[in-house]
């Protein structure tokens, strides 16, 4: 268990709100180099490699892959010996699998799944085939993913995939989550659509902005911080910044498999990599805007609360869960998916309005203080525990 982005982020911030609260949390995860200690280390499974290995290996890594009987052994010892009242998941699919969730519930242990992406309504996570966003297997029946062969047009990975998302439409695996946690209202819907309204509550995303300073600096330049990947759309930010004939001065954080491809297409742009700590911070607090130019149905991006927190205008991709937070001409700015002129239209009257960008990142930071506060995601989401827990007959004193 380590920070690894936004989800882990969530998941770390909420164990610690519990745990200033006195309920005794128990980890579950995947051993791996960079996790944090912990004293349940040895209940911890085993890290895989899907890739590497002799062919027979591999297959039984694909079989580990649908339903980890390591995990599933794991997870039964430690409910077990220590006996919580709530499992709760985070990412759980290829290493842990939803296999643990059937366990779980058979041992009168209630289940939350947090909701950080749409696997349990789309195989491949994204809603996102050949580069289009789709959502033809939101109903649960999943022969388009065979179709349009959406993992990465490969016949052999979505049939991987299709096979997986109909053991655990067999196997129940979803349908025995008590409730799915949302973080946004766009992605309640989307769930719902499969589970039903009364399996699926929206629990906004919060962080301490107490922790962070809001900034009235502004070193004019527009920041891009995230994976670099096609989903991402940071292709359209590069695109609008050569349009611009590069006038502003534009800052792409992060790595990712499109880093040496856009370097080498987009040279008036700086690439300073990954950043974090101090470095992330600085960068935040010196930024005109950042950019969120995403094309998938995004869910409730930390990255965009971080920097309406920082008091920064947002400029967003209209899509998915985002204009749940970017709220256009309050708290940041919109554009359409995809569409470069008409972004770099956007950041360009947004740069050359100092004033504006001030209001709007004031109310960003005001936004983020009342609804987007870790005190009241913690109270919402330990209302839900007791509430869950009390239909097990149980007092809701511990955390999984």
């Amino acid at each position: 268990m380590f920070r690894n982005g936004g989800s882990e982020a969530v998941m770390f911030d909420e164990m610690a709100w519990l745990k200033q609260r006195d309920l005794d949390i128990v980890d579950f995860s995947m051993r791996d180099p960079r996790n944090l200690p912990s004293r349940f280390d040895p209940y911890f499974v085993s890290g895989k490699n899907y890739r590497a290995g002799s062919r027979i290996s591999k297959l039984k890594s694909v079989a580990s892959l649908i339903r980890s009987k390591e995990a599933v052994d794991s997870i039964a010892r430690l409910i077990r010996d220590e006996r919580p009242d709530i499992l709760h998941c985070h990412n759980i699919y290829h290493q842990l699998t939803p296999s643990i969730i059937n366990t779980a519930v058979k041992l009168r242990t209630p289940v939350v799944l947090t909701l950080h992406d749409y696997k349990p309504i789309c195989p491949v996570y994204t809603q996102l085939s050949n580069g289009a966003v789709c959502s033809s297997c939101n109903d649960g029946k999943f022969e388009a993913l065979l179709q349009k062969r959406c993992a990465d047009g490969s016949l052999g990975k979505s049939a991987l995939l299709w096979a997986e998302a109909r053991y655990h439409s067999l196997a129940g695996s979803y349908h025995n989550v008590s409730k799915f946690i949302a973080p946004s209202c766009f992605m309640r819907d989307a769930v719902a659509r499969r589970f039903g309204d009364d399996k699926v509550v929206h629990i906004p995303n919060g962080i301490d902005a107490s922790l962070i300073e809001p900034s009235k600096q502004d070193g004019g330049y527009v920041l891009y911080l995230g994976r670099l990947s096609a989903e991402k759309g940071v292709s359209t930010l590069l695109k609008a910044h050569a349009a611009e004939g590069g006038a502003w001065r534009l800052i792409v954080a992060g790595t990712g498999p499109l880093l040496t491809e856009l370097q080498a297409g987009y040279p008036a742009a700086e690439f300073p990599g990954h950043l974090s700590g101090a470095d992330l911070a600085d960068v935040i607090r010196k930024a005109s805007m950042v950019v969120v130019p995403s094309e998938w149905n995004e869910n409730s991006p930390v990255s965009i609360l971080e920097a309406m927190a920082y008091g920064k205008p947002v400029v967003a991709s209209r899509i998915g869960g985002i204009p749940e937070l970017v709220r256009h001409g309050q708290t940041g700015l919109l554009f359409t998916p995809k569409d470069h002129a008409q972004l770099g239209i956007t950041i360009r009257a947004l740069l050359t309005n100092a004033e504006r960008r001030a209001r709007l990142g004031a109310e960003a930071r005001r936004m983020v203080e009342k609804y987007h506060s870790l005190e009241a995601h913690g109270a919402a989401l330990l209302t839900l525990y007791q509430s869950v827990a009390s239909q097990f007959g149980r007092q809701s004193k511990a955390g999984l």
